[in-house]
C-alpha cells in the first residue's frame, strides 16, 4: 500500500497572510523542488612546477620520438633473445644423453686451442674456433656436414663474385679508348 499511497492525488492547504484558502500542489512546494544551480568550471592558475614540467616536456618531446622509435626496432630483437634464453633455459633443464661430457670436451678444446695459440693474435682466434669444430663435429656428424656445405656454398659464391668483380675491373673491353684529335672514324 505505501507505494499506491504515493500516487494518489493529494491537495495541501497553506495559509499566508495574504490569501487564506490557496491549494497549492506538491511540485509548487519549495520543499519537494530544487533549486537551479548554476555551475561554471574554474581553471585553477597554473603554479611554478606545472610551469616548469610543461618546459621539461617540449624540451624533451623531439628525443621521446626518437626513442619509441628506436623502442619498436630493438623490441622484436629484445623479445627474440629473452625467448632464446628461456628455451636454452629448459634444454639445459632436461638435456639430452651425454649432453654435458660432450659440452665439456668441446669447451676442453677451445681452451686447448687458446693454450696453442698463445704467440699472435690470429692464432688465438683461429685455434679455438678450430680445434672447438673439430670437437663438435666428432660428436654431431650430421650437422658438422650440413654446416660445411652451406658454408662451402656462400664461401664459392663469394669467391665467384669477387673473380667477376675482379675480372670486369681489368678486362680491357670496360676501358674507356682514348680518342685522338684527327680521328673521327667509328
Amino acid at each position: 500500500m505505501p507505494p499506491a499511497v504515493s500516487l494518489m492525488w493529494t491537495t495541501v492547504y497553506a495559509t499566508s497572510e495574504d490569501d487564506t484558502n490557496v491549494v497549492l500542489d506538491r511540485e509548487e512546494l519549495s520543499l519537494y523542488t530544487t533549486p537551479q544551480q548554476e555551475f561554471r568550471y574554474v581553471e585553477p592558475e597554473a603554479g611554478q612546477l606545472e610551469h616548469g614540467a610543461a618546459t621539461l616536456r617540449k624540451m624533451v618531446e623531439p628525443y621521446s620520438a626518437w626513442i619509441q622509435g628506436a623502442y619498436g626496432r630493438i623490441q622484436p630483437e629484445v623479445q627474440r633473445v629473452t625467448q632464446f634464453g628461456n628455451d636454452t633455459y629448459l634444454y639445459l633443464q632436461n638435456p639430452p644423453a651425454n649432453f654435458y661430457p660432450r659440452a665439456g670436451i668441446i669447451g676442453f678444446a677451445g681452451v686447448l686451442g687458446l693454450f696453442l695459440g698463445r704467440s699472435s693474435r690470429m692464432k688465438r682466434v683461429v685455434y679455438p674456433a678450430a680445434l672447438m669444430a673439430v670437437g663438435a663435429s666428432l660428436y654431431y656428424p650430421e650437422r658438422a656436414v650440413a654446416i660445411a656445405k652451406s658454408a662451402g656454398d656462400s664461401v664459392y659464391e663469394w669467391a665467384l663474385k669477387g673473380y667477376v668483380r675482379v675480372d670486369e675491373m681489368l678486362s680491357p673491353a670496360n676501358k674507356p679508348k682514348k680518342s685522338t684529335a684527327g680521328d673521327d672514324k667509328p
